[in-house]
């Protein structure tokens, strides 16, 4: 570009727009209304955010496992309240935010009746991130923490000689006064699956450690590590053992299947894996303490005028405010999923 040559503008999407396109290929492929709806805002949400891993580019999985029937698009999770505080939810092979939707009433009754409400989400399939699951709970006062047995074996960590745990997820989120809530949301691997698999289709080499090979060698080829090898953990024993207690709880202790038992049942080049999921979903208030999100955000200031100037969610509320300004930056993705590809 010339100097004095205007910039052209950036190509965008409305988010209403992206997540209504998004809902009707759903419907197209089988699901109902409400769970196109909600799965539909969950991957505009991720777009919107620059979680581009887990927006528009988990559409193809989602319709892959509705047109084989590997996932159920109309299941009707069943809520059952085992205990004041104790909500166990079986999703009957659907996908796990209109599960987590379905017992929104029950959670709220949990709280506040005890202060604390335990999900333990079995049967149906987590496809996107954490952080929209939390981000909610934290925006009403509360705290909360989400772990899942993930699905596709797909972590090796050292001495194993093949892959015996999945990427295995951790969320946190909570309320901070006077601004958003901090949200955090991490793979106990060296690196998410579908940032591996963006990093394979674009070609771009990951950084040493990542992941090894079929032949259990270092590797920075994206491609090698899907190929039959296989991703670490992240800080070594300590991402392994993270990852051992998310197996236990998130698939254990709710009833779901263990990545190595969903793994078996899966259909070859499944993208979405029937497992558990377990949430945490505390009132900081029981404690005694109503100046809770008053000392976080004092906790934040300090990290911050320590140097920690960049934090857990602060480069997605800063796309959110630049795509609500400008909308969302138009991809292939978006291309290809508004002409029906």
């Amino acid at each position: 570009m010339t100097s004095g040559e205007a910039e052209e503008p950036l190509e965008t999407i409305g988010f209403a727009a992206l997540s209504t396109a998004i809902e009707n290929r759903l419907i197209q492929a089988g699901a109902s209304s409400e769970v196109s709806r909600i799965l539909a805002l969950n991957c505009a949400s991720c777009e919107r955010d620059g979680t581009l891993s887990h927006g528009v580019f988990r559409v193809r999985g989602y319709i892959d496992s509705l047109t084989r029937g590997w996932a159920d698009g109309r299941a009707m999770p069943v809520v059952e309240e085992a205990g004041d505080s104790f909500i166990r939810v079986d999703g009957r092979n659907g996908f796990a935010q209109p599960a987590l939707a379905a017992a929104k009433p029950a959670i709220t009754a949990a709280i506040e009746g005890t202060g604390v409400a335990v999900v333990a989400l079995r049967d149906s399939h987590h496809f996107s991130a954490l952080w929209p699951d939390l981000e909610v709970f934290a925006r009403d006062g509360c705290t909360a923490m989400a772990m899942i047995a993930s699905g596709k074996l797909a972590v090796v960590p050292e001495g194993a000689r093949r892959p015996v745990f999945s990427t295995n997820p951790f969320g946190f989120a909570t309320p901070v006064a006077g601004t958003d809530p901090l949200v955090f949301d991490f793979s106990t691997s060296s690196m998410s699956h579908g940032d591996l698999q963006l990093a394979a289709s674009d070609g771009v080499a990951v950084p040493p450690h990542t992941g090894v090979d079929a032949a259990g060698n270092e590797s920075e080829d994206p491609k090698a590590i899907l190929d039959g090898g296989g991703l670490r953990p992240f800080g070594g024993h300590k991402g392994a053992l993270l990852s051992l207690m998310i197996e236990t709880l998130a698939a254990g202790l709710t009833g779901g299947s263990f990545t190595y038992e969903v793994d078996m049942e899966a259909p070859t080049g499944a993208h979405t894996f029937r497992t558990g999921q377990l949430y945490i979903v505390i009132d900081p208030r029981r404690g005694g303490n109503e100046s809770y999100p008053e000392r976080v955000a004092s906790f934040i200031d300090m990290l911050r005028e320590a140097g920690m100037d960049r934090l857990p969610a602060d480069r997605r509320y800063a796309n959110r405010a630049a795509a609500e300004a400008r909308g969302i930056p138009m991809s292939e993705e978006i291309r290809a999923l508004l002409a029906g590809e």
